[in-house]
């Protein structure tokens, strides 16, 4: 169960952390120029006394990482491709905003002095800046996935060993969070994510083994990036989610599960065992869960739309097709085995999903993959115990090349 990070947001929840009332938060944004990025500058700068922007990092975006500092007075701009430092550093010449470039500058900027640190860089590459911010004991907005799903078990001891206070960004999880506010784990029966089904809720086998990245880009409802949102149309996001769940509320695997409901208004229901059930709603915008991460446990206005139930009219829900969407069938498979079978679930998703869409890939394929990937890492023993993040890189890389060397078996024509 995930109890150790439970008791690091129940902290949170109670108000007994985070800067003081009548202080500015200062943070730091690790993934500045992407999606869940962009959406925390959106609100910093619509509460420009409420926040002091200590340092923000990109991989290779100089231009829209230059222009944030310069918006958002940051103490510090790192780009983590080295070879851009020269072209950062004429960028921001003059305005006094320290410059420096490389996976280590990324890391030393997730150890600056903050109050809150929003995790957004996608993907295995956020792991040490993440691990590193949660070493100094402070605030973190996570919207990493892979510290939970791959390296789960150690991330959560290090929040419990530094007193760092972990607040999930994903809508699903930060609704999870605000329905379970205060709430007994003995008292906690289900919690329930829940899934648009992606753009392809209502296609038969036949025409899912035809879909293009474009048709997979395209999502009903969320902006994201091209990862999160491939994975949303397979649905190996929600599986994904679940393994995150499973980390951060103290219920076993048998108590989590997701529904499809194609609005996005309802992010997640929990059942507690009188009969009650708490449901968090909103319009699909991921500047209502930033918010609630970096205001906790206060509230901060956001530009959303509201929410008009009448409007709306009526509200659906279903049972996700695991059949015609094995991914959630393969995630799910992966948090019950434990250890690092979800890390390599991780690393294959991500060979696999870059392989669909540079169109070396079918889009059924991609869960075929993960799926041979995780049995091939089993055979090999590679599936145990980790016991420090530098194991968990270590399964990273072996899953990322077994599915790379398995990869030509399903390449498309």
């Amino acid at each position: 169960m995930g109890a150790t990070a439970q008791r690091r947001l129940s902290n949170s929840a109670s108000g007994l952390t985070g800067h003081g009332a009548n202080s500015a938060c200062r943070l730091t944004v690790l993934g500045a120029t992407g999606s869940i990025g962009q959406s925390t500058l959106d609100l910093v700068a619509r509460h420009p006394d409420r926040f002091e922007v200590i340092a923000l990092t990109a991989q290779c975006q100089v231009e829209a990482l230059a222009d944030a500092a310069r918006r958002h007075n940051a103490k510090l701009a790192v780009i983590g491709d080295e070879t851009l430092l020269g072209e950062l550093r004429d960028a921001l010449a003059g305005t006094g905003i320290r410059v420096a470039a490389g996976a280590n500058a990324v890391v030393e900027a997730a150890q600056e002095p903050a109050d809150c640190v929003m995790a957004s860089i996608v993907g295995a590459a956020g792991l040490r800046p993440t691990f590193a911010a949660a070493a100094q004991g402070r605030r973190i907005a996570l919207a990493n996935k892979e510290c939970l799903v791959s390296a789960g078990d150690v991330f959560t001891a290090e929040i419990t060993r530094t007193g760092a206070e972990l607040l999930p960004v994903d809508s699903e999880h930060s609704a999870a969070f605000q329905a379970l506010a205060g709430a007994d784990a003995e008292t906690i029966e289900k919690i329930v994510l829940t899934a648009s089904g992606g753009p392809f809720r209502t296609w038969d086998a036949a025409a899912l083994e035809a879909v293009t990245p474009e048709q997979a880009l395209r999502h009903p409802n969320w902006s994201m990036g091209a990862k999160v949102t491939i994975d949303s149309a397979t649905l190996m996001n929600k599986g994904l989610e679940l393994i995150e769940a499973f980390h951060l509320f103290p219920v076993g695997v048998e108590a989590l599960d997701c529904v499809v409901h194609p609005q996005s208004i309802v992010h997640c229901l929990v059942s507690y065992t009188d009969g009650s059930v708490m449901a968090q709603l909103a319009p699909p915008d991921m500047r209502t869960p930033i918010a609630v991460a970096l205001a906790w446990p206060r509230r901060m206005a956001a530009p959303t739309a509201k929410l008009d139930l009448a409007q709306l009219g009526s509200l659906t829900f279903e049972a996700p097709d695991e059949v015609r969407f094995p991914a959630l069938r393969v995630a799910k498979a992966a948090m019950r085995r434990g250890a690092t079978a979800p890390a390599v679930l991780n690393a294959a998703n991500e060979i696999a999903v870059a392989a669909f869409l540079g169109r070396r890939l079918k889009f059924l394929d991609i869960a075929r993959l993960v799926e041979d990937t995780i049995e091939l890492a089993e055979r090999q023993g590679a599936i145990a115990p980790a016991a420090c993040l530098d194991d968990i890189l270590a399964i990273d890389a072996i899953g990322r090349r077994l599915a790379a060397e398995q990869l030509a078996r399903y390449e498309s024509p």
